[in-house]
Order: structure tokens, then C-alpha cells, then sequence
């Protein structure tokens, strides 16, 4: 007899295989590779950590720490109509602009659930892209519409590579391109949906993004191998997941097969409301303008008493109708140098903001609670001006 779960684990174990052997190696010179514990699948050769994860985090809000994103992959976009045509397909109005402006775009489909990200930087000749959400299906996607525009897309991840840091990548990295990260301000022709400044035309000064600026610099792996990793201070991947999270920034685990730009408040920093046409722009005005988002993202406090975690992916539950309940994911979990056990989870828009929330570990293992903080707002008010009924024409229950 088949083990139907025996096939299910084989394909996910197909599924990792041929991730980590689609991504590259570092062209960092590395003879810290003794510390460097690396990850597994797409970070197959992305270092996790260097054996301190807390003072990785501070090294790198303090100390100008880099941290090495091979998994990132590049792409650069050539051609006259490269910004029209890209605008006229994504989510973000990029017909003007200027050389050195970052931004991010998204691909969606018909019903505006998210399918591609795109962070985008333009140097006036060449526009670079960086992606980290199924790149391959965004390339074909991409490669498809570009029908008789002057239009070149080339994936140059094997001769380029990203290094991230906070505000400012050291002087001696050689970097071709920079992208700083808009986030969390909120782009003109965009909208915030997070509690916290919510129908403001900025930020919130509460806000925790403000106090983290994320830069990826784009660099030659010709240039990075004539470097060492011994000349700069080093920190892994999860010490930059741990400040994502406590920024509050949304990142490729937050994005399910059902993701819509509202519920994970991507419209700030993704989204332009009055542009042209593209696929999905049709759901994203419905949303926004008449509905809400079906599901919210939430900041969670864990409670790190029982020194056990959830992992990301673990099912969120919560007390509904007077019994417990599955109410969403924990999509990112991280432990932080401050603030201890933290994640983000999206759930269900109707759920309480005051709800405590909790985990199972499974097994004989005690449930993890968490303290939920709102970010995505449970309910968006609409302004809107819409036409009276004309009774003249308008017959409909006129007897009632």
C-alpha cells in the first residue's frame, strides 16, 4: 500500500532539492565559512547566522554590519518603453521615475492576489529589479507582454549579487546599483491601512519602520570576490528577519496563494491608486474604495516563558463564539535582541483586536500565547461621494 503522506513529504523534499540547486553561492570571499551556518532550500547558501544572532541585530543597527542576500535574484530591464511598459502592467506608477528614486511594484492576478514583487531602482539607461517571490513564474509573466515594446529583460543574478544593511552599505563595496527601501512612508497616489496612521498622507510617528531603513546594494560578483568577508562586520539572515519583523515590514513569507495588497498594508509603499490600468487594478479599487480586506496583518508578542517557539507557518488560534478556533497563520517568527519572541501572522479581519492568541507546538508540548498588535486596521471608513438615487427614473420599491 502507498503512504499518501509518504508522497506528500517526498514532493516537498523534491520541491527543496530543486531550490537550493536553483540558488547561487555567494561570491563573497568567505573565510568565516567555519561560523557561517547556513539555511536550507532558496537560502541553501544564504548564511543564517555567525553564531551570535542578538549581537547580529545590533551589529547591524550600530555598527554598520552587511548581511549576505545571494538568494535575492536580479534582473535588469533595458529598452526606451522599459518604465511605460512596466507601469502599464504592475501596480505601481513608474512611467516617471527619476534615476536613483526606489520603489517597489507588484504582479498581480485578474482578482488582485499578489503573484510577483518587484523591488525597482532605475539609473537613467537601465532599470534593475530585485525579486525574492517566484521570480521565474514574474520572468515569464514579463517576457509575455512585451510584445512589440522596446523592451530587453535579462536575469543577471550570476553576475550580480545584493548585500544588505541598514542606512548605508560601507564605502569600500563597490556597488553598481542601490535600492533604499520606501518603506514605511507612504508614496504619493498611495494609502496607508495600518491603524496607526491611517487617512494620514505620512507615516505615523509611532510607527516602528521609521526607526529601520533597509538598503540593498546590487554589486558585481566579479567585484565581491576580490573581497573578504573578514573586512566587514558580518550578520546573518536572521538577524535581518528579526528587524523586518520589528519594523513591521511585510516580507515574501506574509504572501499566500490568496494575498491581497490590503490586508498586508503593501498599498503604502506599492501601490499607485490613480494610475493607468493593470491586472487586478479592478479587486484593488473594489477593496479599497468600496470594500475591506477579507483577512489583516497583526504584530505578535510570544510569550518566551517556556523557551519553546512556534515555527513560521504554525496555525493561529483564538477563543471565537465561545470556543477555540483556527483564525489565521504566524508567517514570520523571529527571535529579537529587545524585544524577545516576536512574529507577524495574518488572520481574519472580524477577529477582536483584544483576542489572546495562541499556538500549538503539537506533542506533549505546552501551547505558545501571544499578544496581538494591530497593525492592518479591522475596518477602513470610506469617503465617498456617491450619486443620490434619482426617483424620477428609478421605479424600485417606490410602493414601500
Amino acid at each position: 500500500m502507498v503512504d499518501p503522506d509518504s508522497n506528500a513529504h517526498d514532493g516537498e523534499a523534491d520541491a527543496a532539492e530543486t531550490q537550493a540547486a536553483q540558488s547561487r553561492p555567494s561570491s563573497l570571499s568567505r573565510p568565516l565559512s567555519s561560523t557561517a551556518v547556513l539555511g536550507e532550500g532558496e537560502l541553501a547558501h544564504t548564511p543564517l547566522h555567525y553564531g551570535s544572532p542578538l549581537r547580529e541585530q545590533r551589529a547591524l543597527l550600530e555598527k554598520g554590519a552587511i548581511v549576505d542576500l545571494a538568494h535575492l535574484r536580479i534582473l535588469r530591464l533595458s529598452g526606451a518603453d522599459r518604465l511605460t511598459w512596466l507601469n502599464s502592467i504592475t501596480t505601481q506608477k513608474l512611467d516617471t521615475l527619476a534615476p536613483g528614486v526606489a520603489t517597489e511594484t507588484l504582479v498581480l492576478d485578474p482578482n488582485g492576489r499578489i503573484e510577483g514583487w518587484l523591488k525597482l531602482v532605475d539609473d537613467g539607461e537601465t532599470l534593475w529589479a530585485i525579486s525574492e517571490l517566484r521570480t521565474d513564474d514574474t520572468l515569464e509573466f514579463l517576457r509575455k507582454m512585451v510584445f512589440m515594446m522596446r523592451v530587453t529583460i535579462e536575469d543577471v543574478s550570476d553576475e550580480f549579487q545584493c548585500i544588505g544593511a541598514l542606512v548605508a552599505l560601507p564605502d569600500s563595496l563597490p556597488v553598481t546599483q542601490l535600492w533604499t527601501d520606501p518603506w514605511p512612508h507612504i508614496g504619493t497616489g498611495s494609502a496607508s491601512y495600518a491603524q496607526v496612521d491611517l487617512g494620514l498622507g505620512v507615516a505615523g510617528e509611532d510607527h516602528p519602520g521609521l526607526e529601520t531603513q533597509f538598503v540593498i546594494g546590487i554589486i558585481a560578483r566579479a567585484d565581491l570576490r576580490a573581497t573578504s568577508a573578514n573586512d566587514f562586520t558580518m550578520a546573518g539572515f536572521d538577524a535581518w528577519e528579526a528587524l523586518r519583523i520589528a519594523a513591521w515590514r511585510p516580507g515574501v513569507n506574509e504572501i499566500d496563494h490568496k494575498s491581497l495588497v490590503g490586508e498586508l498594508d503593501l498599498l503604502r509603499t506599492s501601490v499607485h491608486l490613480a494610475k493607468g490600468c493593470y491586472r487586478g487594478q479592478e479587486a484593488v479599487a473594489r477593496v479599497h474604495n468600496l470594500g475591506q480586506p477579507p483577512r489583516r496583518l497583526v504584530f505578535v508578542h510570544l510569550d518566551g516563558s517556556g523557551h519553546i517557539q512556534p515555527e513560521a507557518g504554525a496555525e493561529v488560534l483564538a477563543e471565537v463564539r465561545g470556543a477555540e478556533r483556527s483564525v489565521g497563520q504566524l508567517s514570520s517568527v523571529a527571535l529579537h535582541w529587545e524585544l524577545g519572541p516576536i512574529g507577524l501572522a495574518v488572520v481574519k479581519r472580524n477577529l477582536s483586536a483584544e483576542a489572546q492568541l495562541s499556538f500549538d507546538l503539537g506533542e506533549d508540548a505546552a501551547r505558545v500565547v501571544g499578544a496581538q498588535e494591530t497593525i492592518v486596521a479591522p475596518v477602513r471608513e470610506h469617503d465617498l461621494d456617491l450619486p443620490s438615487r434619482n426617483r424620477d427614473v428609478d421605479m424600485r420599491n417606490q410602493n414601500r
